[in-house]
C-alpha cells in the first residue's frame, strides 16, 4: 500500500477535488495523511464531511513540530505507515496520473526515491511565477548535468520515498519545502537509487500559495552546494 502525505493550510476550496482526483487517477490502495497547523483550519470540517464517500482511509493530524509546510511533511512521514510514501500538495498542482507508475518503480524495481519531474523530456510546468520557474529549472538541470544527480527536478515536492530511506536519513531542513531537495541530494551522495518520471505541474486555481521564494532561496542553496561538494566520481554513480 501507499501512504500519501498532504500538508494543508485552509484548502477547503480544493480538498474535495483533490480526493476525487486521487480516486480517479490512483489505483494503488492508499491512505491519505493530511497534516494541518491550526485547529481552525477550514480544510478539516470539509474532510470530515466528505471522507466517508471515498474508499481509501483519510487521516488527519495536527502538525507536531510547529507551523509550516516542512514541519507538516515531517509529521506526515512519522504518522504514515506504509512502505512507499508520496508527498503531494492540496492545491491540485501535482500530476496524479503518474502515481501508479511511481509506485511500480519503487516496489518492483526497488528505487529509494521516485521524482515527478517537470524538467525532463515529457515534463511540463504550467503557470506560476516566472522567476521561481527559472530558478527551479536551472537548479535541477545544473545539478543533473554537473553533479550527475539522476533527476532534472530536485526541488519539486512531488516525490515518492521508500520507508527504509526515510528511516535512514536525518532531516536537517529548517523551513519551506527544501526537504525534498535535501532528501534527494543526501540519497544521491549515499548511493541510493533515484528515478524520475515526466510530470506536469499546474499552478493553483483557488486559495493562496505559502511559497516564500526570497526567504527560502538560501535554504535551497545550502543543499545545492552540498551536492556539488559531495559529488561522487562518474564511475561510482548509481545508474
Amino acid at each position: 500500500m501507499l501512504s500519501v502525505v498532504c500538508p494543508v493550510f485552509n484548502e477547503a476550496e480544493n480538498v474535495e477535488a483533490l480526493l476525487s482526483e486521487l480516486k480517479a487517477k490512483v489505483t494503488v490502495p492508499l491512505e491519505l495523511v493530511v497534516v494541518y497547523d491550526n485547529d481552525d483550519d477550514d480544510t478539516i470540517p470539509v474532510l470530515r464531511r466528505i471522507a466517508p464517500n471515498f474508499s481509501f482511509e483519510v487521516k488527519t493530524f495536527k502538525n507536531r513540530f510547529g507551523s509550516g509546510p516542512l514541519n507538516a511533511i515531517k509529521t506526515g512521514f512519522l504518522e504514515s505507515k506504509h512502505e512507499a510514501v508520496l508527498v503531494i500538495m492540496a492545491d491540485l498542482s501535482d500530476d496524479l496520473r503518474i502515481v501508479d507508475d511511481m509506485y511500480q518503480l519503487m516496489i518492483n524495481e526497488h528505487f529509494d526515491v521516485v521524482c515527478g519531474s517537470r524538467y525532463m523530456a515529457g515534463g511540463k510546468q504550467e503557470g506560476g511565477p516566472v522567476l521561481k520557474r527559472f530558478l527551479s529549472r536551472m537548479a535541477g538541470l545544473s545539478l543533473h548535468y554537473l553533479a550527475g544527480i539522476p533527476t532534472c527536478d530536485v526541488t519539486n515536492s512531488f516525490k515518492m520515498y521508500s520507508r527504509r530511506l526515510l528511516e535512514s536519513i536525518e532531516i536537517e531542513s529548517s523551513a519551506g519545502f527544501e526537504v525534498a531537495m535535501e532528501i534527494v541530494v543526501k540519497s544521491f551522495v549515499a548511493g541510493k537509487r533515484i528515478a524520475e518520471l515526466p510530470s506536469t505541474w499546474t499552478s493553483r486555481v483557488a486559495g493562496k500559495s505559502r511559497f516564500r521564494m526570497w526567504a527560502w532561496i538560501p535554504k535551497y542553496l545550502r543543499w545545492y552546494f552540498y551536492a556539488l561538494r559531495n559529488m561522487r566520481p562518474l564511475n561510482h554513480r548509481t545508474p
